[in-house]
């Protein structure tokens, strides 16, 4: 996954645009990494791990950075100050290395999931918004790797803005779509949140179909399973295996999955073996792309330890409602009014209401309960 950031550091005070209501507090950093999965099991390694002195330099050095806040300058919606926090959370698609058995590389990556993961202030509870990577969506100018500048499209597959202009164009991107300033940038991809899985013991999930995907290597019957690595990572890219086959279904998987990490995290016990937490925390920090702001163990650790009280029961997911896109049946497009209901709540620090989510992608998938 990959990339940016600068300007206002993670202890800053916030305000943002759309209105002189306050609504984020000196932010303190805090946790998670991929698919939130990978996102949250490094946050939580890192507060375990990030005492040890003689570690330090070295899980330093596994990360890697975007200075993303340098990238966009001041033309971003503006920063608030209510102790509320936004972070855009990535999954990378790239075949390149290790992730090559995924498919072919073809010398680009996409963003293969997308989450706004809003946290409240009090940091007690949080909200995650699932954007669909088909979602068309209007596109802002963005700049190349190579430093030409891709003009802005009215018409833009959302998780094209990665692969145009990696993590800093994905910003850019989702905060002119909700006018929400993310705080910070979490990335992981196929191999490294495989890896990760790995290092953890595995997640335990209960299907409640059979799920069967040659695509992404997995066989799974109904029941209750310890996935490793490799299974967990083929259950997140499930598609065509359940539901009406769209990346809505996925979405789906994914947020159960997440969930029983949240829960799998608690009980594995990675504290009371120095083996087992070295490992995972190196692990986990070669898997993460981070905005430039994060790009330290100790600010890390001070980002995990400030959700720590965030449980799968204290977060709530839903998919950015969406429909079918006249233009393309197998495109979809936003729901206009409830997604400004969706960003105006989190925008305010408020839940998001239940109206946004009736007449939303998730209840038309035929995915719900797959996995619990």
């Amino acid at each position: 996954m990959a990339d940016e950031s600068s300007g206002t550091s993670a202890g800053s005070h916030r305000r943002r645009a759309g209105g002189t209501r306050g609504r984020r507090r000196k932010a303190r950093p805090r946790r998670k990494g991929w698919r939130i999965a990978a996102w949250t099991a490094t946050g939580v390694v890192l507060a375990g791990g990030a005492g040890a002195g003689f570690l330090y330099y070295k899980f330093n050095g596994n990360l890697s950075s975007v200075d993303i806040n340098a990238a966009l300058g001041k033309n971003r919606p503006e920063n608030v100050d209510n102790g509320s926090q936004d972070i855009l959370v990535l999954g990378s698609d790239s075949r390149a290395g290790d992730n090559g058995k995924y498919g072919r590389d073809e010398g680009s990556s996409r963003s293969d999931t997308a989450m706004i993961v809003h946290v409240y202030a009090g940091h007690k509870k949080a909200s995650v918004v699932s954007i669909p990577r088909d979602t068309i969506v209007a596109r802002p100018e963005c700049k190349t790797p190579e430093g030409k500048t891709s003009p802005a499209v009215k018409r833009g597959q959302f998780n094209e803005a990665y692969s145009i202009g990696g993590a800093v164009c994905a910003v850019k991107t989702v905060e002119a779509m909700t006018q929400i300033r993310m705080d910070h940038y979490l990335e992981v991809d196929f191999a490294g949140f495989q890896k990760l899985i790995d290092k953890l013991g595995g997640v335990e999930v209960t299907t409640t179909k059979a799920i069967h995907d040659k695509s992404s290597h997995l066989d799974l019957a109904a029941g209750t399973h310890k996935l490793n690595g490799e299974q967990s990572l083929g259950l997140v890219r499930t598609r065509k295996a359940v539901g009406d086959g769209s990346d809505l279904g996925r979405i789906k998987l994914q947020q159960a999955f997440i969930k029983a990490l949240l829960d799998q995290v608690k009980q594995v016990g990675v504290f009371t073996s120095p083996t087992r937490l070295y490992g995972i925390a190196d692990t986990a920090t070669k898997a993460l792309t981070t905005d430039r702001e994060l790009a330290s163990v100790d600010k890390l650790y001070s980002f995990a330890n400030g959700l720590k009280g965030i449980g799968s029961g204290d977060m709530h997911m839903v998919t950015l409602p969406v429909g079918d896109d006249p233009a393309d049946h197998n495109r979809v497009i936003p729901l206009t009014e409830a997604s400004e209901e969706i960003w105006t709540a989190l925008r305010a620090d408020q839940p998001i209401p239940e109206s946004a989510l009736k007449d939303g992608a998730g209840t038309r998938t035929g995915a719900d309960d797959v996995v619990r």
